[in-house]
Protein backbone atom coordinates (compact mmCIF):
# COMPACT_ATOMS: atom_id res chain seq x y z
CA UNK A 1 0.00 0.00 0.00
CA UNK A 2 0.97 3.39 -0.57
CA UNK A 3 2.48 5.79 1.93
CA UNK A 4 -0.06 8.49 2.72
CA UNK A 5 1.80 10.46 5.80
CA UNK A 6 5.02 11.05 6.85
CA UNK A 7 7.69 13.60 5.91
CA UNK A 8 9.53 13.90 2.64
CA UNK A 9 12.71 15.13 1.25
CA UNK A 10 12.46 16.48 -2.44
CA UNK A 11 16.36 16.28 -3.38
CA UNK A 12 17.10 16.80 -7.48
CA UNK A 13 20.40 16.55 -8.65
CA UNK A 14 20.73 19.04 -11.77
CA UNK A 15 23.82 18.12 -14.06
CA UNK A 16 25.99 19.91 -16.19
CA UNK A 17 25.70 18.27 -19.46
CA UNK A 18 27.74 20.24 -21.56
CA UNK A 19 30.24 18.64 -24.07
CA UNK A 20 32.97 19.40 -21.72
CA UNK A 21 31.32 16.88 -19.79
CA UNK A 22 31.70 13.76 -22.80
CA UNK A 23 34.67 12.05 -20.61
CA UNK A 24 33.43 11.81 -17.69
CA UNK A 25 29.80 10.98 -18.18
CA UNK A 26 30.59 7.51 -17.65
CA UNK A 27 31.64 8.19 -14.80
CA UNK A 28 28.75 10.40 -13.55
CA UNK A 29 26.34 7.59 -14.47
CA UNK A 30 28.03 4.92 -12.91
CA UNK A 31 28.00 7.16 -9.33
CA UNK A 32 24.23 7.74 -10.25
CA UNK A 33 23.72 3.91 -10.19
CA UNK A 34 26.30 3.27 -6.69
CA UNK A 35 23.29 5.84 -5.53
CA UNK A 36 20.48 3.95 -6.33
CA UNK A 37 22.40 1.05 -5.27
CA UNK A 38 23.15 2.23 -1.61
CA UNK A 39 19.20 4.08 -1.03
CA UNK A 40 17.91 0.32 -2.33
CA UNK A 41 20.43 -0.61 0.52
CA UNK A 42 18.82 1.92 2.88
CA UNK A 43 14.94 1.19 2.76
CA UNK A 44 13.94 3.88 5.76
CA UNK A 45 16.60 6.28 4.26
CA UNK A 46 15.13 6.29 0.91
CA UNK A 47 11.23 5.64 2.16
CA UNK A 48 12.11 10.04 3.45
CA UNK A 49 13.39 10.56 -0.11
CA UNK A 50 12.00 11.50 -3.39
CA UNK A 51 14.78 12.00 -6.09
CA UNK A 52 14.74 13.71 -9.83
CA UNK A 53 17.60 14.31 -12.09
CA UNK A 54 17.56 17.15 -14.61
CA UNK A 55 20.56 17.24 -16.90
CA UNK A 56 20.78 20.87 -18.88
CA UNK A 57 23.42 22.61 -21.40
CA UNK A 58 22.02 24.71 -23.81
CA UNK A 59 18.36 23.35 -22.73
CA UNK A 60 16.99 21.19 -20.08
CA UNK A 61 15.98 17.74 -19.92
CA UNK A 62 13.63 16.02 -16.93
CA UNK A 63 15.89 12.47 -17.19
CA UNK A 64 13.97 11.62 -14.24
CA UNK A 65 10.82 13.39 -12.14
CA UNK A 66 10.21 13.46 -8.80
CA UNK A 67 10.04 9.68 -7.58
CA UNK A 68 10.70 6.90 -4.83
CA UNK A 69 13.60 5.57 -6.30
CA UNK A 70 12.64 2.35 -4.01
CA UNK A 71 10.24 1.99 -7.26
CA UNK A 72 12.56 2.64 -9.93
CA UNK A 73 14.42 -0.60 -11.13
CA UNK A 74 17.51 1.19 -13.16
CA UNK A 75 18.29 5.05 -13.21
CA UNK A 76 18.03 6.97 -16.98
CA UNK A 77 21.82 7.82 -18.49
CA UNK A 78 23.03 11.21 -18.71
CA UNK A 79 24.73 12.09 -21.97
CA UNK A 80 25.96 15.51 -23.67
CA UNK A 81 25.10 18.15 -25.83
CA UNK A 82 26.21 21.54 -26.53
CA UNK A 83 26.30 24.24 -24.40
CA UNK A 84 26.30 25.42 -20.24
CA UNK A 85 23.16 27.65 -19.70
CA UNK A 86 22.46 27.93 -16.15
CA UNK A 87 19.52 29.73 -16.29
CA UNK A 88 17.23 27.27 -18.48
CA UNK A 89 18.00 24.70 -15.46
CA UNK A 90 16.80 27.76 -12.87
CA UNK A 91 13.75 28.23 -14.60
CA UNK A 92 12.67 24.49 -15.02
CA UNK A 93 12.87 24.39 -11.27
CA UNK A 94 10.85 27.53 -10.23
CA UNK A 95 7.88 26.17 -11.75
CA UNK A 96 8.97 22.45 -11.23
CA UNK A 97 9.69 22.28 -7.49
CA UNK A 98 6.42 24.26 -6.20
CA UNK A 99 4.42 21.86 -8.43
CA UNK A 100 6.03 18.61 -7.05
CA UNK A 101 5.61 19.90 -3.46
CA UNK A 102 2.27 20.95 -3.82
CA UNK A 103 1.63 17.21 -5.76
CA UNK A 104 3.06 15.48 -2.75
CA UNK A 105 1.28 17.42 0.29
CA UNK A 106 -1.60 16.08 -1.92
CA UNK A 107 -0.61 12.26 -1.38
CA UNK A 108 -0.60 13.41 2.45
CA UNK A 109 2.89 14.05 2.94
CA UNK A 110 4.61 17.26 5.10
CA UNK A 111 7.73 18.29 2.66
CA UNK A 112 11.17 19.14 3.94
CA UNK A 113 12.16 22.57 2.11
CA UNK A 114 13.70 20.69 -1.44
CA UNK A 115 17.55 20.37 -1.83
CA UNK A 116 19.02 20.77 -5.19
CA UNK A 117 22.78 19.67 -5.90
CA UNK A 118 24.10 21.42 -8.85
CA UNK A 119 27.00 20.25 -10.58
CA UNK A 120 29.06 21.78 -13.42
CA UNK A 121 32.12 21.45 -14.95
CA UNK A 122 32.12 25.31 -16.61
CA UNK A 123 31.52 28.44 -16.59
CA UNK A 124 27.60 29.53 -17.61
CA UNK A 125 27.03 30.33 -21.68
CA UNK A 126 24.26 32.78 -20.52
CA UNK A 127 25.66 35.60 -18.37
CA UNK A 128 23.30 37.98 -17.44
CA UNK A 129 20.60 35.95 -18.09
CA UNK A 130 20.67 33.49 -15.57
CA UNK A 131 20.86 35.38 -12.31
CA UNK A 132 17.64 36.92 -12.16
CA UNK A 133 15.90 33.14 -12.53
CA UNK A 134 17.75 32.45 -9.75
CA UNK A 135 17.07 35.03 -7.51
CA UNK A 136 13.40 34.02 -8.48
CA UNK A 137 14.07 30.42 -7.35
CA UNK A 138 16.00 31.24 -4.15
CA UNK A 139 13.74 34.31 -2.91
CA UNK A 140 11.72 32.56 -0.35
CA UNK A 141 9.04 35.77 -0.78
CA UNK A 142 8.48 34.77 -4.33
CA UNK A 143 9.09 31.47 -3.98
CA UNK A 144 8.01 29.48 -0.51
CA UNK A 145 9.27 26.42 -1.85
CA UNK A 146 12.75 27.75 -2.26
CA UNK A 147 15.08 25.34 -2.26
CA UNK A 148 18.73 25.05 -0.57
CA UNK A 149 21.62 24.59 -3.13
CA UNK A 150 24.34 22.65 -3.17
CA UNK A 151 26.74 23.78 -5.72
CA UNK A 152 29.55 21.78 -6.74
CA UNK A 153 32.81 22.76 -9.52
CA UNK A 154 34.70 21.04 -11.30
CA UNK A 155 36.84 21.35 -14.50
CA UNK A 156 36.77 25.31 -15.62
CA UNK A 157 34.12 26.45 -12.96
CA UNK A 158 35.18 29.20 -11.03
CA UNK A 159 34.88 29.68 -6.79
CA UNK A 160 33.12 32.69 -7.35
CA UNK A 161 30.29 31.25 -9.57
CA UNK A 162 29.99 28.16 -7.89
CA UNK A 163 29.76 30.62 -4.58
CA UNK A 164 26.78 32.89 -6.02
CA UNK A 165 25.00 29.24 -6.98
CA UNK A 166 25.21 27.78 -3.70
CA UNK A 167 22.28 29.00 -1.14
CA UNK A 168 24.91 29.06 2.22
CA UNK A 169 28.96 29.72 1.70
CA UNK A 170 28.97 26.35 3.45
CA UNK A 171 27.05 24.71 0.35
CA UNK A 172 29.65 25.68 -2.67
CA UNK A 173 32.54 23.17 -2.78
CA UNK A 174 35.22 23.23 -5.79
CA UNK A 175 37.27 20.52 -6.86
CA UNK A 176 41.25 20.90 -5.95
CA UNK A 177 43.30 22.20 -8.58
CA UNK A 178 45.36 18.88 -10.10
CA UNK A 179 42.30 16.41 -9.16
CA UNK A 180 41.33 14.37 -12.25
CA UNK A 181 37.87 15.24 -13.27
CA UNK A 182 36.95 12.08 -13.52
CA UNK A 183 37.91 11.22 -9.77
CA UNK A 184 36.21 14.23 -8.95
CA UNK A 185 33.13 13.34 -10.51
CA UNK A 186 33.03 10.18 -8.30
CA UNK A 187 34.02 11.39 -4.96
CA UNK A 188 31.15 14.12 -5.96
CA UNK A 189 28.89 10.90 -6.35
CA UNK A 190 29.89 9.02 -2.91
CA UNK A 191 29.59 12.39 -1.14
CA UNK A 192 25.87 13.25 -2.79
CA UNK A 193 24.78 9.42 -1.31
CA UNK A 194 25.92 10.13 1.92
CA UNK A 195 23.99 13.53 1.91
CA UNK A 196 21.12 11.66 0.23
CA UNK A 197 21.03 8.53 3.20
CA UNK A 198 21.97 10.49 5.86
CA UNK A 199 19.40 13.32 5.10
CA UNK A 200 16.61 10.71 4.43
CA UNK A 201 17.49 9.00 8.12
CA UNK A 202 17.59 12.39 9.80
CA UNK A 203 14.01 12.99 8.27
CA UNK A 204 12.87 9.66 8.95
CA UNK A 205 13.77 10.77 12.81
CA UNK A 206 11.71 13.66 12.61
CA UNK A 207 14.80 15.92 12.86
CA UNK A 208 14.19 17.36 9.01
CA UNK A 209 17.51 18.20 8.70
CA UNK A 210 19.13 18.54 5.32
CA UNK A 211 22.81 16.87 5.84
CA UNK A 212 25.37 18.29 3.28
CA UNK A 213 28.86 16.18 2.93
CA UNK A 214 31.32 17.96 1.51
CA UNK A 215 32.84 15.70 -1.13
CA UNK A 216 36.69 14.29 -0.65
CA UNK A 217 39.26 16.75 -2.44
CA UNK A 218 37.09 18.75 -3.23
CA UNK A 219 37.49 22.65 -1.43
CA UNK A 220 35.36 25.26 0.70
CA UNK A 221 34.79 27.58 -2.61
CA UNK A 222 34.18 30.36 0.33
CA UNK A 223 38.29 29.91 0.89
CA UNK A 224 39.32 29.93 -2.97
CA UNK A 225 37.68 33.43 -3.74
Amino acid sequence: MAETTGRVLPVYLVADESVSMTPVVDELNAGLQSLHDALLREPLAAAKVRFSIIGFSEDVIVHSALSDLRNESALPQLSVRAGTAYGVAFSLLVDRIPADVRALKREGFAVHRPAVFFLSDGQPTDPGEWEPVYAELTDRERTPTAPNIIACGIGEARAETILHVATRPEFAFVATPGVEVGFAIAEFCTALTRSVIRSGQAVGGDTAELVVERPDSFRMAVDVV
